[in-house]
């Protein structure tokens, strides 16, 4: 048995857990979220609590097993809590701003950046120099995070950049200077 796959995910109360085939559909206060998970897997809600289970030990079922747990428990997760990425911008002149679709970088091009937040995703910059991405579904939190800072990811020499908040940046010592 799969470590995390036998383990049942509970479902806190004001949140709704639907199973139809293989599609789960989660509802709760921060939104609504579906998925459709891999015919084999089966799914059970029982005593507030989804249970799921595999058909075989089959190494291939093992996987989706843990997988499909995980899956379900972020969901739950997502409704409830949400999750949230933090980004930092570091350079002189890089800031970021808030607009009505989403916000606008300068980030040291000859040009400013528009980034559009896909639907179900806030967009908010507190201070110039920081980016909070927040959203029910991990994975596209996840996603649009690193988008964010992909768009000017940080350089070793002077740290210049997005980053996300906590992140070590490895230094590289400049050139050698001169005898």
């Amino acid at each position: 048995m799969s470590r995390i796959g036998k383990l049942p995910v509970d479902i806190p109360a004001g949140v709704t857990v639907t199973v139809a085939g293989s599609v789960v559909t989660v509802k709760g206060p921060k939104g609504e979220l579906k998925r459709t998970f891999h015919p084999d897997m089966s799914f059970k809600i029982e005593a507030n609590q989804v249970i799921v289970s595999r058909p075989s030990d089959e190494t291939n079922h093992k996987s989706l097993h843990g997988l499909s747990r995980t899956l379900v428990f972020n969901m739950i997760e997502g409704v409830t809590k949400g999750y949230v990425r933090q980004l930092e911008i570091t350079g002189v002149g890089y800031k970021a701003e808030v607009k009505p679709y989403g916000l606008l970088f300068a980030l040291g091009y000859s040009h400013q950046i528009e980034f559009k937040a896909p639907v179900g995703i806030k967009l908010t910059a507190p201070t110039p120099t920081q980016v909070v991405v927040e959203g029910a579904n991990k994975e596209i939190v996840g996603q649009v995070a690193a988008e964010i800072r992909s768009l000017r990811k940080p350089e070793p020499y002077k740290g210049k950049g997005v980053r996300y908040a906590g992140e070590q940046i490895r230094r590289k010592a400049g050139k050698a200077g001169g005898k």
